[in-house]
C-alpha cells in the first residue's frame, strides 16, 4: 500500500508550505492561541451534548488537534470537538439508555470514539476518500452552508441566556421557542452588540483579532461587574487528561459499532468537503487519503483520553482564516496553548460570558457560510442553485449525512440530464471564413445548400438517441441531399445507438440522402465494429472530418450556401476540402491495411466494367463508384500504389479491361502528380510525409 507512505518532504510542507515567509510565523502562533480560546466554550458545550462532563471538551482540544496537525495536508483547517459528531454521540447514548455525564457514559463514549477511529482507518485503507470527487461545488457549498446554519441555530438560545439545542431544523426552532421563557435582555444585548462589533470589524479592520479583544473585554466586565441574567462558563478543574481504556458492556458493542459507522461517515464527509473547499480556494492540492488517516489517528488519541469523537470545525477554521493562518503550526500553537490553559489558567474560564462567546461562534459561521456562492448560482445556473439549496436544506431538515446524500443524488440527476440533453445545433459556414459555425449563435452563418450539418455535443446512448434521430428527421426536407453528423462531443456509444445509426443510414439511403458521421473520437469506431455496425465503417459513412464528408458527397467550392443575400463570389464555400488526412487508418484501425487491399481489388473489378479511361479524372470516377466512395488524397495515393502493383498480373490474367496497361499506368502517374500538387499547395509537410510513405512502401516491396 504505497499510499501509506508519507514522504518527509510532504510532511514538512504541512508546516512550511511553498512560499511560507518568516512573517507568517506570528500569524500562525496567534491564530493557534485564538483557536484554543474559542475552543473553550465550543468544546465544553459540545462535550456536554455528547454526554460527557465539560472538561473532556477541553481534553479533546489538546492532543487530537496536535495529532491532526502533524498528519494533515491542509494548511489551516482546525480539528476538535464539534457539533455533528457530538450530537450523534449524544443520540447514541440516549438510545442506549445511558445517563449523560455518568460513569457509564464516561466509559461508553470513548468506546464509540474508538470504533469511529477504526471505521476511519478502514476508510483510509479502502481509499474511500476518492468518493469526494463525485461531490460538486454546489453540493459542497450547500452542505457547508447547511452545517453553518444548523450550528447557528444550535447556539442561538445561548445569546439570550438559554441552552444549546440539538437535532435538526424543526427541533432546533422548537427548542429556541421553549428557551424564550428564560429570556435575558442583558444577555441578548451583550450578545447582539458583540456580534455587530465582530461583523463590522471583520469588514473594516479584518486584521485586528477582534474575537480575542471582545472575549477579554467580556471577561473583564464579568470579573468587575455583576451581570444579572448573563450565564458564565462553569469552573473547571486544572490538569492534563489521563489515560483511559475505552470499555463498554459486550452486549452493547454491536449497536456501538453500527452507530459509530454513521459518525465516521459524517466526520469524513463534513471535514473532507470543507477542507477541500479551502484547498481549492487557496490553490493547493489536498491529499485526501492522508486526511482520512489524520481523522482516524486524531479520534484514536481522543478515545484513549476519554473524549467523544472529534471532527473538523468549520467555525474555528473560519476564524483562523480571518487572522491569516498559513500552516499547521497553528494547530501546534493551539494544542500548546490549551495545555497551558489546562495547567495554569482554568480559573479564567469561569469569567467568560457565554453570550459573548456565542456571538464569536455565530460571526465565524456567518463568514464560513457560502451565501455568495448561492447568489452567484441563482444568477448563473438555476439547476445548480436548486442543488445548492437541496444540500443545504437536507442538512437542516434531515442531518449532515443526508444532506450530502441528497446533494450527490441531485448532482447525478443533473449529470444524467446533461447527458440525455447535451448541447445540439445545426451548423453552416460564414462566407469567406474557414470552419463551421452554429447557425443559431452566429448571425452571419448560413447553411450549405442541400446539406444538413448537425452537431451533437455528448456521448450517444439509449437515453438520448431518440432526441438525436428525431431532430435530424425533422430537419430533412425534399431539398436535402446530404446529412453530416458533427460529432466532436461523441466520445462513446452504446449498442442501442449503434443499431439506430444503422437504421438511420438505411432510412436516409432509401430517400437518396447521403449520410456521414464525422469528427468523433476514434474509440467510437471500435465500438461500432464491436456492436455489429461495421457496415458504417466499410461503406464510407464514417469520416474523419466534415471536410472529408463534404468532399465524399461531391460538395466543392462551386456550391454556394443557402442565402438570398449572398450571391457574389464571397458566398462560395471556403477552400476546406483538402483531403489531406489518412482517413482509413483512423476509421478502421488495425483492419485498415486489409481493407485497402480489398478496396484496390474492388476498383480493379469496376475497371473491368468500365469503358476506356481517357483522363486522370476517370481514375477518380472509379474511386467514387467503390463501396467506400471518395478517398482522401493520402489514402488515394496508397490505393493507387496497390492498384499499380496488381495491375500487370491482373491484365495478364484477364482480357476484360478496355484500357491498355500502359495507358492505365500513365493515368495513375498523372493522378499522383495532381495529388502531389494539391497536397503541396495546402500542406508542404504533408507532401514530405507522402513521399516518405511511398519510399517506405517501395522498399518493403523490393524486400519482399
Amino acid at each position: 500500500m504505497s499510499h501509506i507512505k508519507i514522504s518527509f518532504k510532504n510532511y514538512i510542507t504541512t508546516f512550511m508550505p511553498k512560499g511560507y515567509k518568516p512573517g507568517y510565523l506570528i500569524k500562525d502562533i496567534l491564530s493557534g492561541i485564538i483557536v484554543a480560546m474559542i475552543s473553550i466554550p465550543i468544546s465544553m458545550g459540545y462535550s456536554q451534548i455528547a454526554g460527557l462532563p465539560m472538561i473532556y471538551g477541553l481534553y479533546g482540544s489538546l492532543l487530537p488537534i496536535l495529532v491532526y496537525g502533524l498528519c494533515t495536508s491542509t494548511r489551516d483547517f482546525v480539528f476538535g470537538v464539534d457539533a455533528a459528531p457530538a450530537a450523534l454521540t449524544g443520540g447514541v447514548i440516549a438510545a442506549l439508555g445511558v445517563t449523560a455525564e455518568s460513569s457509564d457514559a464516561c466509559q461508553i463514549v470513548p468506546t464509540i470514539t474508538l470504533f469511529t477511529a477504526i471505521w476511519l482507518l478502514l476508510f483510509y485503507c479502502i481509499k474511500a476518500d476518492r468518493a469526494v470527487k463525485y461531490i460538486s461545488t454546489p453540493v459542497m457549498g450547500g452542505f457547508i452552508t447547511g452545517i453553518c446554519l444548523e450550528i447557528i441555530l444550535m447556539q442561538l438560545p445561548k445569546l439570550f441566556g438559554g441552552t444549546a439545542g440539538t437535532g435538526e431544523l424543526f427541533e432546533l426552532l422548537s427548542h429556541t421557542w421553549s428557551e424564550l421563557s428564560d429570556f435575558s435582555l442583558l444577555s441578548f444585548v451583550l450578545g447582539i452588540v458583540t456580534l455587530i462589533i465582530l461583523r463590522v470589524s471583520a469588514r473594516l479592520i479584518p486584521k485586528i483579532p477582534m474575537s480575542i479583544i471582545v472575549m477579554l473585554v467580556g471577561a473583564l466586565i464579568s470579573y468587575n461587574t455583576e451581570l444579572p441574567g448573563v450565564t458564565l462558563l462553569p469552573e473547571v478543574s486544572s490538569g492534563l487528561p489521563g489515560f483511559v481504556v475505552p470499555m463498554a458492556p459486550f452486549e452493547l458493542l454491536p449497536d456501538i459499532a453500527f452507530n459509530s459507522l454513521t459518525i465516521a461517515l459524517v466526520i469524513m464527509c463534513e471535514t473532507l468537503l470543507a477542507s477541500k473547499q479551502n484547498a481549492m480556494h487557496d490553490g493547493y492540492t489536498l491529499r485526501t487519503y492522508r486526511e482520512v488517516l489524520g481523522y482516524s489517528l486524531a479520534n484514536l488519541i481522543a478515545a484513549f483520553t476519554g473524549c467523544c469523537p472529534v471532527n473538523g470545525s468549520v467555525s474555528r477554521t473560519s476564524i483562523v482564516r480571518q487572522f491569516g493562518a498559513r500552516s499547521q503550526l497553528m494547530s501546534v500553537s493551539a494544542s500548546v496553548t490549551m495545555g497551558v490553559i489546562l495547567c495554569f489558567f482554568t480559573g479564567f474560564v469561569k469569567y467568560l460570558p457565554i453570550p459573548v462567546l456565542t456571538a464569536i461562534i455565530i460571526s465565524a459561521l456567518l463568514s464560513a457560510a457560502e451565501f455568495h456562492l448561492a447568489a452567484r448560482l441563482m444568477r448563473e445556473s438555476r439547476r445548480d442553485f436548486i442543488i445548492f439549496m437541496a444540500a443545504m436544506l437536507g442538512v437542516l431538515l434531515f442531518g449532515t449525512i443526508y444532506g450530502v446524500i441528497i446533494g450527490v443524488i441531485l448532482s447525478f440527476i443533473s449529470v444524467i440530464y446533461e447527458a440525455v440533453l447535451p448541447p445540439r445545433s445545426f451548423m453552416g459556414i460564414i462566407p469567406g471564413r474557414d470552419g463551421f459555425y452554429t447557425l443559431r449563435r452566429n448571425k452571419n452563418a448560413v447553411p450549405i445548400e442541400h446539406v444538413i450539418i448537425y452537431r451533437f455535443g455528448g456521448n450517444l446512448f439509449f437515453a438520448n438517441v431518440d432526441t438525436f434521430e428525431d431532430e435530424i428527421r425533422a430537419a430533412i426536407n425534399d431539398d436535402t441531399h446530404v446529412v453530416i453528423i458533427y460529432g466532436s462531443g461523441i466520445g462513446n456509444i452504446d449498442i442501442t445507438a449503434a443499431d439506430r445509426l444503422v437504421a438511420l443510414n438505411n432510412y436516409l439511403k432509401s430517400r437518396s440522402i447521403r449520410f456521414y458521421i464525422t469528427e468523433h473520437d476514434g474509440h467510437v469506431n471500435d465500438r461500432l465494429r464491436r456492436y455489429g455496425a461495421g457496415e458504417l465503417l466499410l461503406s464510407g459513412v464514417v469520416r474523419k472530418t466534415v471536410d472529408s464528408a463534404l468532399r465524399a458527397a461531391g460538395i466543392d467550392s462551386t456550391h454556394s450556401p443557402v442565402s438570398k443575400s449572398c450571391s457574389d463570389a464571397s458566398s462560395m464555400l471556403p477552400a476546406l476540402l483538402d483531403g489531406l488526412t489518412e482517413e482509413l487508418e483512423w476509421v478502421l484501425g488495425d483492419d485498415a491495411e486489409a481493407f485497402k487491399e480489398k478496396l484496390a481489388a474492388e476498383i480493379l473489378n469496376i475497371l473491368k466494367k468500365t469503358d476506356k479511361l481517357e483522363t486522370e479524372h476517370d481514375i477518380v470516377h472509379l474511386e467514387k463508384l467503390s463501396s467506400w466512395g471518395r478517398l482522401s488524397y493520402m489514402d488515394e495515393d496508397e490505393i493507387l500504389d496497390i492498384i499499380e502493383e496488381s495491375l500487370h498480373s491482373a491484365i495478364k490474367d484477364s482480357d476484360a479491361y478496355n484500357t491498355p496497361e500502359s495507358k492505365l499506368e500513365q493515368l495513375i502517374d498523372e493522378r499522383r502528380h495532381v495529388i502531389e500538387q494539391r497536397i503541396e499547395a495546402r500542406d508542404p509537410e504533408g507532401l514530405r510525409k507522402l513521399r516518405e510513405r511511398r519510399a517506405k512502401r517501395t522498399h518493403n516491396d523490393k524486400k519482399n
